[in-house]
């Protein structure tokens, strides 16, 4: 966690507040252009789709959808809202496998700047491998430090280990080979520390929550998005020893979930990385307004100037479609456009902007600005080194022209909509067929009778009047052949979306489902289209966000021990094979290395940890470190209990009649008389027992002379 006042002094680049805001209307009026022609680039493009896949998620038909004057059922078969969820609910298991975010921090292949290993053995003698007095070395020593090297870059090389390595005198970089050498690896202690801290900071901003909300978007609309890491003064309760509420505030790094609605990027990009600005429009209430007072950089001026004016949020046309109704009055909030992107630094000056020194030999800056309506909320130069806009868009399926991606319900939408039209005609089929059609010859029947029909009904004849008066007939029901293309279509959307009904609970699988074998294979091949989802995510999400959550940190939190050459690497594709799957592959390997001869070539310590996530457990919890196994190793040979022989040997010491020192195999407290082993033990059988020598009746004991 950073202090406040290190972020501010990281932020070197704020832009002084102008005397005469008038200076600055052309930036204004700049964003507010590009606003909207992302605005409108969108609207043609996206949100239509967007609407569409929403509608058939929630089962509401759209205006433009007409009824013919023969259809009576509305019937809507919300397999879209099936399948979505189905597909959210597998992608969020496999990313939150292991309880934890899928994100982690290792050392580079080559790390720069930290060892990577570094060792000492305690048998050799210090002064053999100890590094020579001089800073420089010797021509001749093998131990000399590197060419241009000094003692202190050694120390500066340790990383989080180098108070705890500084009374080492013989410590030696690299990786010690002898059996008696202990071998220290600053580089991955330090990634280890960072991961850790990263993990901690994305549990304080609750960042599980806003990736599910994310993910669930990009499933159903096609992209997701996330904004972070950005600072916001956090506030921890805390009470001093008189009971005053005094708390303490923390500048940390939060993320955030950001609707697809309210992000407008460059109509020009197909990536975050090509986008040259992005708009994020917000919808605030007074309080959330007054809030941004908290956070650096906001003019309280400028604030309560917005406050006076009054509510300025204008609706849009699709709100009304997501609220399921339609709503005439304005809304109490105040719309807030959030900009970052690029300016030129020549025009930058024009515009009035006073920049300082540092941007002078740049050709353009990227800055950030709040604005409501034509006041300017917040003015800064981006903070973050390298610049980089805070947004990731990640997309269910790749658009590799444009920058939304295609999500699941837009893949199903034909398909949606044949197995709309074909229920409906089943069901206005069914009802027709389940009913008869009645004739009525009037002429034969009493005038004035009410026609309608009930169980027990009497119709009055004439009298006299020939032949028959009502006539019955039934309606073909043609409702299964509806049925049938009904099933065709719904094995249509399986091949659209690449997710089987059968992933997501479809029972009376036939053919090669039947079996635990088989319903594993087809698992398995259904997990592909989920494959390369995850995949999207790791690459689009987890590890720009990681990375920039790792420079965060570097550029703001001045704790020596998690700096190093490091990598974030995300981890949501490992999660993909099942629990079981894994947990039963892990033991097996365990079996196979448990013979003496490739026991050596094993990571057992690894090995276990792995057992322990792939069971659900927590492997710091159930699983002991090297230091610990070690001392629990020691701990369990020294209680051990002795070999039989060697207990019984020290039981006959001092007994009389005993060898000196106590012979092998002879105790008395030994009741069987075998001397500790198995040979004779028992007692002696009697006659007439089974195996017994002798002869049953000595009557019959023949004397030879």
């Amino acid at each position: 966690m950073t202090d406040t006042t290190d972020f501010e002094d990281g932020v070197r680049y704020a832009l002084e507040e102008q005397e005469n805001d008038y200076q600055l209307n052309q930036v204004v009026q700049d964003i507010k252009d590009a606003y909207q022609r992302s605005k409108d680039w969108r609207q043609q493009s996206d949100e239509h789709r967007w609407l569409q896949a929403y509608r058939n998620y929630r089962g509401l038909y759209s205006s433009d959808v007409q009824f013919t004057e023969a259809e009576r059922s509305r019937v809507f078969i919300k397999v879209t809202k099936t399948k979505v969820l189905a597909a959210y609910g597998q992608i969020v298991d496999v990313l939150f496998a292991r309880n934890k975010f899928p994100l982690t921090i290792d050392p580079t292949v080559l790390p720069e700047g930290i060892s990577e290993s570094v060792y000492f053995d305690p048998k050799e003698r210090p002064e053999e491998n100890a590094l020579p007095e001089s800073p420089y070395g010797s021509r001749d020593d093998e131990t000399s430090l590197p060419k241009g090297a000094t003692l202190y870059s050694l120390a500066k090389r340790l990383g989080p280990l180098k108070d705890k390595l500084s009374g080492i005198k013989n410590l030696k970089e690299g990786r010690g080979e002898t059996a008696t050498a202990v071998n220290f690896h600053p580089a991955m202690v330090a990634a280890k520390k960072m991961e850790k801290k990263i993990h901690d900071q994305l549990e304080e901003s609750n960042a599980s929550k806003h990736l599910r909300s994310s993910i669930f978007e990009c499933v159903l609309f096609g992209t997701g998005v996330i904004k972070g890491p950005f600072a916001v003064d956090k506030e921890y309760a805390n009470w001093d020893e008189d009971g005053a509420y005094n708390p303490t505030t923390k500048t940390m790094p939060q993320t955030e979930h950001v609707s697809i609605w309210d992000l407008y990027p460059d109509p020009d990009a197909s990536n975050m990385d090509e986008a040259n600005f992005v708009v994020h429009r917000h919808k605030l209430s007074k309080k959330q307004l007054r809030a941004l007072k908290k956070r650096p950089f906001f003019r309280d001026e400028a604030i309560e100037d917005c406050l006076k004016y009054g509510p300025s949020y204008v609706r849009e046309y699709w709100e009304n479609d997501l609220k399921d109704y339609f709503i005439t009055e304005s809304p109490d909030r105040y719309e807030v456009l959030e900009y970052w992107g690029t300016f030129d630094t020549e025009t930058a000056k024009e515009y009035g902007m006073d920049l300082p020194e540092e941007f002078d030999d740049l050709d353009e800056i990227q800055i950030n600005c709040w604005i409501c309506g034509d006041t300017i909320l917040r003015l800064v130069a981006n903070p973050f080194q390298p610049t980089r806009i805070p947004y990731f868009a990640f997309p269910y399926e790749l658009n590799p022209y444009s920058f939304f991606g295609i999500g699941l319900a837009e893949n199903m939408d034909d398909t949606q909509t044949l197995m709309n039209g074909f229920m409906r005609m089943a069901v206005d089929n069914a009802v027709l067929s389940g009913n008869l059609i009645f004739e009525v010859d009037e002429t034969n029947l009493v005038p004035g009778q009410d026609l309608k029909v009930w169980p027990g009904k009497v119709f009055r004849r004439q009298g006299g009047a020939p032949g028959q008066a009502l006539f019955g007939t039934k309606f073909p029901n043609v409702s299964n052949e509806n049925l049938q293309l009904f099933d065709k279509a719904r094995q249509l959307a399986d091949e659209a979306t690449g997710f089987p009904s059968f992933a997501h609970g479809q029972t009376g699988v036939q053919g090669t489902g039947r079996t635990a074998a088989g319903i594993s294979m087809l698992m398995g091949a259904a997990a592909g289209s989920i494959k390369t989802v995850i995949k999207n995510i790791d690459d689009y999400l987890l590890r720009p966000m990681g990375e920039s959550f790792y420079y965060f940190n570097m550029q703001f939190d001045h704790d020596s021990d998690i700096k190093g050459d490091l990598e974030v690497k995300a981890r949501g594709t490992e999660s993909l094979m099942a629990n079981e799957v894994r947990s039963q592959r892990l033991l097996q390997f365990l079996q196979v290395v448990s013979n003496p001869v490739l026991a050596p070539f094993a990571k057992f310590p690894v090995i276990v940890r792995e057992i322990a996530t792939s069971l659900g457990l927590d492997p710091e919890k159930v699983a002991n470190s090297m230091e610990e196994a070690a001392r629990q190793a020691q701990l369990i040979s020294q209680n051990a209990p002795l070999p039989a022989p060697a207990q019984q040997a020290g039981a006959n010491v001092g007994t009389p009649g005993a060898p000196a020192g106590g012979a092998a195999g002879l105790s008395p407290a030994d009741m069987q008389g075998g001397g500790g082993s198995t040979i004779g033990v028992g007692a002696a059988t009697t006659p007439e027992e089974g195996q017994f020598s002798g002869q049953a009746n000595p009557s019959q004991t023949q004397v030879v002379g």
